[in-house]
């Protein structure tokens, strides 16, 4: 399958969104939105930051924000979802609320016959090609970027492994540059990482990458692969969620 931003019909309708970070005093803010989403998406990837500050209480107000919808719920957590050491329990609210919550795993969908395969991970930084950090000096550094590398290759091993027909990665942290266009030069190194980019692009059959993390990024951009690359951090997108369309024959938007 190949991608597509056009209108096309027979097509697999993703819809994505990412740090929303919900509290109860922004509860009900996406949900008039997601009401009606069925009639333009088959599912909903969230991209993480699906909380403030990763509580069991934040949780409970995204699982009911996005639980109960009417398409099939994935979502990865960020790095606002582990700041309370919380990780564990925020999965499992969400889980208990209906929403399939990933990490170096996968799930399978089946989209009128086609089955579509999502991997996430929420990912880790590190930077890109030519200012990247390594796994050299101190331990300090080398855990750093040993655990970034260590999370690009479950999640790589985790998208192979995907019976599908076309597969989708989902990712917190950018696999690419190009998205994070508008944050300061300096922060890049904390907003992504290019192994998660070598990942996506060593698996074939992968027909979009999504992420968040980058409030002030771009929302288009590319893996060396070629796999289109979406951000979808809700100060991007500015609205509850976008819709992207994974179709047989590509038309140009």
């Amino acid at each position: 399958m190949t991608f597509d931003e056009g209108s096309v019909n027979g097509c697999v309708r993703v819809a994505a969104v990412g740090d929303v970070h919900l509290d109860a005093d922004v509860l009900g803010r996406y949900r008039p939105a997601l009401e009606h989403i069925g009639d333009k998406a088959d599912m909903l990837l969230l991209a993480g930051d699906l909380t403030r500050h990763g509580t069991a209480d934040e949780a409970h107000c995204v699982a009911e924000e996005f639980g109960g919808l009417a398409v099939p719920v994935i979502a990865i957590l960020g790095n606002h979802d582990h700041h309370c050491d919380q990780p564990a329990e925020v999965t499992k609210v969400l889980e208990d609320g209906g929403i399939t919550v990933l990490e170096c795993s996968g799930t399978v969908l089946d989209v009128d016959g086609v089955r579509v395969g999502v991997a996430g991970t929420k990912g880790f930084g590190g930077g890109f090609a030519g200012a990247c950090a390594s796994e050299f000096g101190e331990p300090e550094m080398k855990a750093f970027t040993r655990h970034s590398r260590e999370l690009a290759e479950r999640f790589g091993a985790a998208l192979s492994a995907l019976d599908a027909d076309v597969r989708i990665a989902l990712t917190h942290y950018s696999p690419v540059p190009e998205t994070l266009l508008g944050e300061p030069l300096e922060i890049y190194p904390f907003l992504g990482s290019y192994l998660l980019a070598q990942a996506i692009d060593a698996t074939p059959g992968v027909g979009l990458a999504v992420h968040g993390h980058a409030h002030a990024g771009s929302e288009r951009g590319t893996t060396p692969g070629g796999v289109p690359v979406r951000n979808v951090a809700h100060p991007v997108i500015k609205q509850a969620y976008n819709v992207y369309q994974l179709s047989s024959v590509l038309t140009p938007a």
